[in-house]
């Protein structure tokens, strides 16, 4: 999934390698740069007031060639791309949500900090940010699913019209809940928690709310926009139990998706949308998407079918 740069024959690797990274002023891409690139896609002003976004781990100042994107920070996605020779990730996830009071090894976060250090590779997170910005997560999940009129279930208070969290919208015509299901399992990533769904399958929808990530909390704005159907993540017990009591002739109906797999999507449109804004100051970057799987479950067991 890396983005193809092209080839000059006519230069040497290391010369070529020297020429990618150099914008039209003389300068080499730094992370600082790399961080610009990523306040103007993804301003740290739509993040949450709980969120932690940002650079967490890298200076400023330091070279970047190669850059990662990915849904978590985890031990294999760091190995990973460090074996690729990566400068800099830039993680969806947060490694450090909350406060610490150590980085020793002796505990999996700080031993990711001291290999990243170790690595010379710079760490950035893009979060909740990501999820409000245009053509963040939740943007690319109504897309995926073919969505027309999108506008945010709950808007940004320090953004644009179109900012904010979630997204729902309509599709082109009515289809049944069962259709439905089927056509996002088949767009999400193969994830091992598969997909689980509420509601009458041959029940009729058009219009649908999106929210990529752990979204049973946005319940009260998926009602009053009147989606038909809520596509999430993570969702527990007694907000979905609340939610189909609360429902009014049964809807919204709700598709319970894996967190990684509603995350996962965004990242190759992230990647292609760094890329340009870098490549209009002069820089190229290599920049791929992980293809380390996060997602923490391996097996499921389901009721056999009679």
């Amino acid at each position: 999934m890396a983005l193809d740069r092209g080839t000059n024959s006519a230069m040497e690797p290391d010369q070529q390698s020297a020429q990618e990274h150099i914008n039209p002023d003389g300068g080499l891409l730094t992370v600082g740069d790399a961080m610009l690139a990523i306040e103007e896609l993804w301003p740290e002003s739509l993040a949450e007031s709980w969120d932690s976004v940002g650079l967490v781990v890298g200076r400023p100042d330091r070279e970047v060639t190669k850059i990662v994107l990915t849904v978590d920070p985890t031990e294999a996605v760091i190995d990973d791309a460090l074996d690729w020779g990566a400068d800099l990730i830039i993680a969806h996830h947060p490694l450090m949500l909350k406060p610490v009071n150590s980085v020793s090894t002796d505990h999996f976060k700080g031993a990711a900090v001291h290999k990243l250090i170790e690595g010379g590779c710079a760490l950035a997170t893009v979060h909740t940010n990501g999820d409000s910005a245009v053509g963040g997560v939740s943007d690319v999940l109504a897309d995926a699913f073919g969505l027309l009129n999108v506008e945010p279930l709950a808007k940004a208070s320090d953004g644009l019209p179109e900012e904010g969290v979630g997204r729902v919208g309509d599709l082109t015509e009515a289809t049944t809940l069962g259709d439905f299901a089927e056509m996002v399992f088949s767009i999400l990533p193969s994830i091992a928690g598969g997909m689980r769904v509420a509601g009458d399958r041959h029940g009729l929808v058009r219009r649908v709310a999106v929210c990529g990530g752990a979204g049973d909390n946005l319940f009260d704005q998926v009602r009053a926009s009147e989606a038909d159907v809520y596509v999430t993540a993570d969702l527990r017990h007694h907000p979905a139990l609340e939610a189909r009591e609360a429902s009014v002739n049964g809807r919204p109906y709700l598709i319970d998706v894996s967190h990684f797999g509603s995350e996962w999507l965004w990242l190759t449109p992230a990647a292609a949308a760094l890329s340009n804004v870098l490549a209009d100051q002069g820089f190229e970057p290599e920049i791929r998407v992980s293809g380390v799987n996060s997602d923490p479950w391996d097996f499921v067991l389901t009721p056999g079918l009679d």
